[in-house]
């Protein structure tokens, strides 16, 4: 039988899935994280982003300038993978890279005014995919959905390998 039969779902679930999957916390939280991770990957290419541009403008923004390990270490992006990313940000003039006055083998990485301000439209796209994603649920659900999701990934220490993209 052809996976990609018209009879069965793209996403893996229908009224023909068995109840018993359905239920099951690791499938529908898959499930869920694919298609927000569908839905955002897509909107912010739509304004020429991805996400790891948007963790790296967050991180500078509120929690200040940081060494690339620190940035790492705050965003969850691989060092290696993160130089092409400030690579990227700085290509477009959103991020600074300048040597560490403290030590000079290491850079440190500032938002630039430009940065700002791309940061100020991403946040505004990314909240509405957030309301796309969230649609059908109340702002009380969406909340303890958060919270509840927040605590399985405190509980399992956070080790989750970050999305390549």
């Amino acid at each position: 039988m052809n996976p990609r039969s018209t009879d069965m779902p793209h996403t893996g679930d229908g009224p023909l899935t068995p109840d018993r999957l359905r239920r099951l916390p690791s499938r529908v939280l898959g499930i869920a994280a694919a298609h927000a991770d569908q839905l955002v990957s897509a909107g912010l290419a739509a304004a020429d982003a991805r996400k790891w541009h948007y963790a790296v403008l967050v991180a500078l923004h509120d929690l200040g300038p940081a060494s690339q390990a620190t940035l790492s270490r705050r965003t969850g992006i691989y060092r290696s993978d993160l130089v092409a990313v400030i690579n990227e940000l700085t290509s477009r003039g959103l991020v600074e890279r300048a040597p560490d006055p403290t030590d000079r083998r290491r850079n440190v990485i500032t938002m630039s005014p430009a940065g700002r301000g791309a940061l100020d439209r991403l946040d505004a796209l990314v909240a509405a995919l957030q309301d796309d994603l969230l649609a059908p649920l109340a702002e009380p659900e969406r909340e303890q959905l958060v919270e509840l999701l927040a605590r399985l990934v405190d509980h399992h220490g956070g080790r989750v390998a970050p999305p390549a993209g």
